[in-house]
């Protein structure tokens, strides 16, 4: 079982990082800071191998948060047709 903090991207919609319990945001690269831009909590998870998350794949997101202390969830990639009729309905 592996603790993390989960954060919402204020400058990417749909973009989420998933952080190493022990570390903290200013422990990431300075691009990643950047580029995510201020972090909004979303909550604190405890993950394990039988763990279903709704948009990622948990043995991913468990393998990176040992590697890097963190995962980087970005947007889902929906085809141009999705996407008009998601934005626009």
């Amino acid at each position: 079982m592996r603790l993390c903090t989960i954060y919402r991207s204020a400058k990417k919609a749909e973009t989420y990082l998933y952080l190493a319990d022990e570390l903290d945001f200013t422990d990431l690269p300075v691009a990643l800071q950047e580029s995510f831009g201020t972090p909004a909590l979303v909550m604190n998870l405890k993950l394990s191998a039988d763990r279903k998350l709704a948009r990622a794949d948990v043995d991913k997101v468990l393998e990176s948060l040992v590697e890097k202390g963190y995962y980087l969830q970005l947007p889902p990639k929906l085809p141009v047709e999705e996407e008009i009729a998601r934005r626009f309905s």
